[in-house]
């Protein structure tokens, strides 16, 4: 007599309509925005078979990845609490405290934990991909404090955003998967055990699921919503009509060319089980683990970490496509209608090449290898050149001509030693005859802004052009090798006098300049920065990039303007956090936060702290035979790592805070993970284990280095 007795209960604490209406109202639906860039979980399996990546952020499922990492395809997916009296409507995202767990240390297993303010619910997630196919699977366990059951229901609220765009999906449902649908990409979403009643599609804002919650405490189901901004919810179907104290089941979330692809997936998942496919799941990054180096109990877990989050940022279809970061950092823009956005994932052949020598720290020269294979095979134009960033497939995503992400390909070369008469004739020479043609200038410096003459990028093209002048010699083409080296050596002979200048306010010496416009960096000429920062005179801007001059080894750590310089950056954009000191981009940056705390929107903000900035300095005191200040560059970068053990593109850089989550020395909502701060990590340690920065060219430092001691 119990169950009819309930089922009452449920109807009369708001059951839904008994009949769906047909289509939604309200179409479009709102605009579409991607969540926060600051993840705190980032997952995939091991495998080439299984093309899905997860995003975790603010207690939530955020961004997935499928089929390539390019392509999100989810904004959220979050459980829904109603009280019995309808008053009560709980999301995850907006209304539950978060906690986090690493699960597994040696595998990108991660555990959310949402817990109700008032105390008297949970719900905890567990998340693993399915390593046979495109499937995510949760373990959820739903627990109350209500005995025997919870009168409140329990709502499974998903928003797609198919093809990285959030204005062009169909949803609908069929039997107990809620399928959404854009062009080539599906996705069907059900839990196990218990199915769903009361699905609903709908518009974001005007005829969605939460949106009726919240107006009236109920839902009024449509079956379809299409071409718009759509939004899909449903009632999880408990035996009882009410939820027990505690309840565990499996969300399984599947993708696929059509409905038929996406829910033979789901189905396969299914029935394989969240507990095997977990096992497979860690089973794998477990074998990938065990070939790591070891650097020292403290910063052990850390490099793990790091060098799994590495290896699952490369593209499973596009070999050699490693991502700079599974984000969008605010949103990308006014909103994510539209898939014209590629955010952070995009490849970068600067970022690439930090990534490509992290694995080399690592010992693993295969996805190095790779990684060159993209640059020269994929990226690479016809005129030697590389795009400012590409999607996976190569293809350009924005313009700009950065000419040190020409120059640090043909180092990595050197490195890898690809010197066979191919990759010579096609790729090698091609790059270094641009250089020839178009250096030293560079139409953008290393922050992708500025035109002129940058420190960061000329050392770049110097190292590139004696790297490749060593591979001429191997291919016997000595005219080629000559003129490489004789431009190298008179940028170095030039360079002080187009980047340093003497006539500067900010010491009394001598000092490297951030970029300066013309080859005089002593004539006042104004630099506006970006973003609105403001006008000034380029003898007041300065940054950190001159050390390159000294990791790519043109120029020895003591040298005199090095050191020089060095006092000048500290004083003016060195901050001092709980964890450690971290450096601005330069002074006067305006990508970050605005100073409110709002998000940045690409018209006003305040630059924050970077954490790889930390590393680059640390390899500079490595280089200096300081190896306890080192160590602490790396113990400010573990402490600049989340709770998920991700490290962000930059650290909130103040005590004062206007919004809970910008804490003073931990990420800011930047990308995160960053893939160059988390291959900076790894560098710095295995760099430091070694005694020595294991991505010096030889071949430059001893033409550079051993000149200048012979002097």
């Amino acid at each position: 007599m119990l169950r009819p007795t309930l089922t009452l209960i449920v109807c009369l604490l708001g059951c839904a309509a008994l009949f769906a209406q047909d289509n939604a109202p309200g179409a479009p639906g709102l605009d579409a925005h991607w969540p926060s860039a600051a993840k705190n979980g980032f997952g995939t399996s091991n495998t080439l078979a299984s093309k899905v990546w997860f995003t975790l952020n603010n207690g939530v499922l955020t961004e997935v990845f499928y089929p390539t990492l390019d392509v999100p395809n989810v904004q959220m997916l979050q459980f829904v609490f109603v009280s019995a009296d309808g008053k009560r409507v709980e999301t995850e995202a907006e209304d539950m405290e978060h906690e986090l767990e690493v699960l597994d240390p040696a595998a990108l297993t991660f555990r959310q934990i949402s817990k109700a303010r008032r105390s008297d619910y949970s719900i905890t997630k567990t998340y693993v991909t399915d390593p046979e196919r495109s499937s995510i699977l949760i373990d959820v366990q739903f627990h109350s404090v209500a005995k025997p059951l919870c009168f409140c229901r329990l709502y499974l609220y998903y928003d797609p955003s198919l093809n990285n765009s959030g204005m062009h999906d169909s949803g609908w449902k069929d039997g107990d998967w809620l399928v959404a649908s854009d062009a080539d990409k599906t996705s069907v979403l059900t839990i196990t055990k218990y199915g769903l009643d009361d699905a609903t599609s709908g518009y974001l804002g005007t005829s969605d699921g939460l949106t009726q919650l919240r107006r009236s405490g109920s839902v009024n189901p449509y079956n379809r919503a299409d071409k718009g901004n759509v939004v899909q919810m449903a009632r999880l179907r408990f035996p009882l009509g009410l939820p027990r104290s505690s309840e565990r089941f499996t969300v399984v979330l599947s993708f696929g060319r059509n409905q038929r692809e996406a829910i033979s997936n789901g189905q396969a998942s299914v029935r394989k089980d969240f507990e095997v496919a977990k096992a497979e799941y860690s089973r794998g990054w477990h074998e990938y683990v065990k070939t790591l180096p070891r650097v020292g109990e403290k910063y052990q877990p850390q490099f793990n970490m790091a060098a799994m989050v590495l290896k699952g940022l490369e593209d499973k279809t596009y070999r050699g496509a490693m991502i700079a970061s599974p984000s969008t950092p605010w949103g990308g823009g006014a909103n994510a209608n539209e898939s014209t956005t590629s955010g952070y994932h995009a490849v970068w052949s600067r970022d690439l090449y930090q990534v490509a020598t992290a694995f080399m720290a690592l010992g693993d020269r295969a996805s190095a290898n790779r990684a060159l294979d993209y640059l020269f095979k994929v990226q690479q134009k016809p005129d030697g050149s590389f795009p400012r960033n590409s999607w996976v497939d190569g293809r350009p995503t924005s313009g700009g001509l950065q000419m040190d992400q020409v120059g640090l390909p043909l180092i990595l070369a050197y490195q890898l030693q690809r010197t066979d008469r191919r990759t010579w004739l096609k790729h090698i020479k091609p790059a270094a005859d641009f250089i020839l043609s178009k250096g030293p200038l560079t139409e953008q410096d290393r922050w992708e802004e500025k035109p002129g003459y940058s420190p960061a990028t000329i050392a770049a093209e110097i190292a590139g052009l004696v790297c490749a002048a060593h591979i001429a010699a191997i291919n016997n083409d000595r005219p080629s090798g000559d003129r490489y080296l004789k431009q190298a050596d008179e940028w170095v002979q030039q360079l002080e006098r187009w980047t340093a200048t003497s006539n500067g306010s900010l010491t009394s010496s001598n000092y490297f300049l951030r970029v300066t416009e013309d080859s005089d960096p002593n004539d006042g000429d104004r630099i506006e920065i970006n973003s609105g920062g403001g006008v000034y005179d380029e003898r007041e801007i300065v940054d950190a990039g001159f050390l390159e001059l000294v990791r790519l080894g043109i120029k020895a750590a003591n040298d005199p303007l090095i050191v020089r310089t060095l006092a000048v950056v500290d004083k003016l954009i060195k901050v001092e956090t709980p964890g450690g000191s971290g450096w601005y981009r330069y002074n006067h940056d305006a990508y970050g936060e605005r100073a409110d705390g709002g998000n940045y929107d690409g018209r006003t903000g305040v630059g924050r702290l970077w954490a790889l900035l930390t590393g680059e300095r640390g390899e500079y005191e490595l280089a200096l035979g300081n190896t306890p200040a080192a160590k602490t560059r790396l113990d400010a970068m573990l402490s600049f790592a989340n709770e998920g053990m991700m490290i962000p593109e930059q650290v909130w850089d103040r005590a004062e805070s206007p919004r809970k989550e910008l804490r003073f020395g931990v990420g800011s909502g930047s990308a995160t993970p960053l893939a160059w701060s988390m291959a900076q990590f790894i560098r710095l340690a295995m760099n430091i284990k070694n005694g020595q920065n294991s991505e010096t060219p030889l071949v430059v430092a001893d033409r550079y280095l051993k000149q200048a001691r012979t002097k």
